[in-house]
């Protein structure tokens, strides 16, 4: 709450003058300026056909090549071991482990998963509810069988 309003004005003297008049010289001095080079610059690089990170990176695909399809339940086990780690995935850190086409992923996650399309976890995948957990129940069953 404002309780007494003042207005302040600076005392005139030489110093104070001194100070305005290099404010004024260094805003009217131009940002940018063009000057004469005594010697040419030498450092320029040439251009290059193919640099080496990205032939790096063609070696490593080739080596990788096409992502085939594995069989579901292999991918299944891959997925919801992942989903045992952490809740939310997006499509790329699930396409990196489990090495499947993203279109074939995304058919596999739309049966097990819901995509949360917007609030804080915006563009993940996460388990429905009746498959969180699923490795323990499975684990249960597998020891019933036997």
């Amino acid at each position: 709450m404002v309780v007494q309003r003042a207005e302040c004005r600076p005392a005139v003297s030489e110093s104070y003058m001194k100070l305005k008049k290099l404010q004024i010289e260094e805003s009217t001095k131009p940002l940018r300026f063009s000057q004469k080079l005594e010697k040419a610059i030498t450092t320029n690089y040439k251009p290059v056909s193919n640099h080496s990170h990205n032939v790096e990176y063609e070696k490593r695909k080739k080596e990788e090549g096409k992502r085939a399809r594995a069989d579901k339940q292999k991918v299944l086990e891959m997925l919801f071991s992942a989903f045992e780690k952490h809740q939310y995935y997006n499509i790329r850190d699930l396409v990196d482990i489990t090495k499947q086409p993203v279109i074939y992923l995304k058919e596999i996650l739309r049966e097990i998963g819901v995509y949360n399309s917007r609030g804080p976890h915006k563009s993940t995948w996460e388990l429905k509810p009746e498959y969180r957990h699923y490795e323990e129940g499975q684990e249960d069953e597998e020891e019933k069988i036997e």
